[in-house]
This record gives C-alpha cells, sequence and structure tokens, in this order.
C-alpha cells in the first residue's frame, strides 16, 4: 500500500531498505540443531552480571533449534524505552485492521515537548508528523515526544496492556508516560517486564503472523535502522552479522537492549537483555550487553 511505502520512506528509508536486502528468512531453518546454550554460556552470563554488580536478565531464543536460555528470565526490569517496539508493533497492527493510518497527521503544541526528542522537537505546531514518521521516530532515535503521542493514539496504557495479554505477555505493563517511566525505583511493578515475556513478544512479532507480512517487515526495518544500539547488542557481533534492536535507559543504574540477531547463513536469534541496579558508570552498563552478544556469537561459533 502506498501509506506503508510512505512510512517507510521517512527517517532513514533508504538504510531500512537496504538493510533488509539479503537478510536470511524469519522462517529459514538450520542444519545445525545443537543446543547453544549449554553450561559455560550460562556461567558466562552470570559473571557478567556478578562482575557488573547490579541484576542481570537475559532471554535468548535459537529460532534455528528452539533452544531456549533464561537468567533471572522470570524477573521483573524497568522497560524504559523498549517499551517502545510494543507500542509501534501495537500501531501496525491498528493500521492491519483499518483503525489506524500511516500518513495522519498528528499535530501538538511546544508544551507536549519532553527530554530526548531529537525529532519532534524539530516539527511543533502545523503540519505536525505522520503516523508512520512517529512511529519511525520512536523507534530509531527513541525520540520520547513521538512516544507518547502515538501512546495517546493507541488509547493509552490500558490500550497498551490490552495489546500485550492478546499476545499471551501476561506481564508487560506500562502505567506512566515518558519520561516518568524510567524512574526504575526498585519493587516497583510499574512499567516493568520480564526478560522472558519480552522475548515471547520479539518471537511473536518478528517469526509468526501476528502481524501481516507488510507491517512485520516494517517493524523489522525500524529495528534494524536504529541509532542509539551502538555500544550495546551490536557491538557483540561478527560484522558479517545483521542486527535490529530497540535500547532502553533509565534511572538507577537501568540499561536494556532487545533484538534480533542473524548469524551469516543462519536463522535469527532473538535477544532480551535487562540490566538495572548497577553502581557502575552507563557506558560501562552498555557494555554489559555487548557482552552477552558476544557470548551468543561465541556459543554461534562453537556449535559451528
Amino acid at each position: 500500500m502506498i501509506e506503508r511505502r510512505q512510512a517507510m520512506l521517512t527517517l532513514g528509508s533508504a538504510l531500512i531498505v537496504t538493510t533488509l536486502a539479503g537478510v536470511p528468512g524469519l522462517s529459514a531453518k538450520s542444519r545445525n540443531s545443537v543446543n547453544l546454550f549449554d553450561d559455560p554460556f550460562a556461567r558466562r552470563i552470570a559473571a557478567l552480571e556478578a562482575a557488573n554488580g547490579g541484576r542481570l536478565g537475559v532471554a535468548v531464543l535459537d529460532t534455528s533449534s528452539g533452544a531456549r536460555f533464561s537468567h533471572r528470565g522470570d524477573e521483573r526490569f524497568p522497560m524504559c524505552s523498549t517499551f517502545k517496539f510494543l507500542l509501534a508493533a501495537a500501531t501496525l497492527a491498528r493500521v492491519d485492521r483499518g483503525q489506524e493510518k500511516f500518513d495522519r497527521r498528528i499535530r501538538y503544541a511546544a508544551d507536549q515537548i519532553v527530554t530526548h526528542s531529537p525529532v519532534t522537537s524539530e516539527h511543533v505546531g502545523a503540519p505536525g508528523l505522520t503516523v508512520g514518521e512517529l512511529c519511525a521516530a520512536t523507534m530509531t532515535t527513541s525520540d520520547n515526544t513521538a512516544a507518547n503521542l502515538l501512546l495517546t493514539a493507541l488509547g493509552g496504557p490500558t490500550a497498551f496492556n490490552a495489546f500485550a495479554r492478546n499476545l499471551g505477555d501476561r506481564y508487560t505493563r506500562i502505567d506512566r508516560i515518558e519520561p516518568w517511566l524510567n524512574e526504575a525505583m526498585p519493587g516497583d511493578l510499574r512499567d516493568t517486564t520480564t526478560p522472558a515475556a519480552m522475548l515471547g513478544n520479539l518471537r511473536r512479532l518478528l517469526t509468526r503472523s501476528t502481524l501481516t507480512p507488510g507491517s512485520r517487515d516494517i517493524l523489522i526495518g525500524w529495528l534494524v535502522a536504529n541509532q542509539t544500539g551502538g555500544t550495546r547488542l551490536r557491538a557483540g557481533v561478527p560484522a558479517d552479522w545483521r542486527v535490529g534492536d530497540k535500547t532502553g535507559a533509565g534511572e538507577r543504574g537501568t540499561v536494556n537492549d532487545i533484538g534480533i540477531l542473524w548469524p551469516a547463513g543462519r536463522a535469527p536469534i532473538l535477544v532480551a537483555s535487562y540490566l538495572t541496579a548497577s553502581p557502575l558508570p552507563f557506558e560501562t552498563n552498555s557494555a554489559v550487553h555487548a557482552d552477552v552478544a558476544r557470548a551468543i556469537a561465541q556459543a554461534v561459533s562453537a556449535a559451528g
């Protein structure tokens, strides 16, 4: 449809289209049925957590073999901006059902701009931005105002949480808007998920028919075109791997990354990696996710 093409042509379309070209099919299966996540892999993830001093939650799915790994996978972690992945997916689902249009323009005022809004801050007033442009902004630059506008258009936290439940996710919840949802208070259930729940959402939205094929491709394109993840999962994989991710960060030593990794010639690996309560600097915490991806890459290499 024309409106889908218009959405993809906003905010880095050339990167999206180029990156998707030649990516191994999501349904492709590898002959390799080895479980990548053996005891040495588990010990390495545990060692990353111990060295950092925070609480690390990791859930991984090898779509080639169906093997799974979980470290604190059922514990709650602050979502921060990783919620934007589900927000964009929920918007795509509404477009699929004819309840939303990518080319619908949303106008907003200067007093609606919140911190970290690199795209929306440049388009205050008429003519505003389209739904597709807002989705691209929040997915590729993590624009916070774009996320707030999309959440309102969706129907607020109630509609967001209903979308998660319809995916079979019983845990993920949004209660506040940006930037307040990044508070990351220990023990606070608000605005949290579990690594295992988010991994399930990645699987349903990126490898299943939850969305139409066109919408799924757009969602993957936004993940691949993300500009905020260069020091996290992306930093830990070999140069011939492709990566799509959505980052998040908040207060109290909270740094997250979720994504899809395509090893060369192999079906993808899905990862949800969450870190909170770390006493270390932001850059060091970002590197933990690179180390998670590095451990995955080494496991793939060892498996042949």
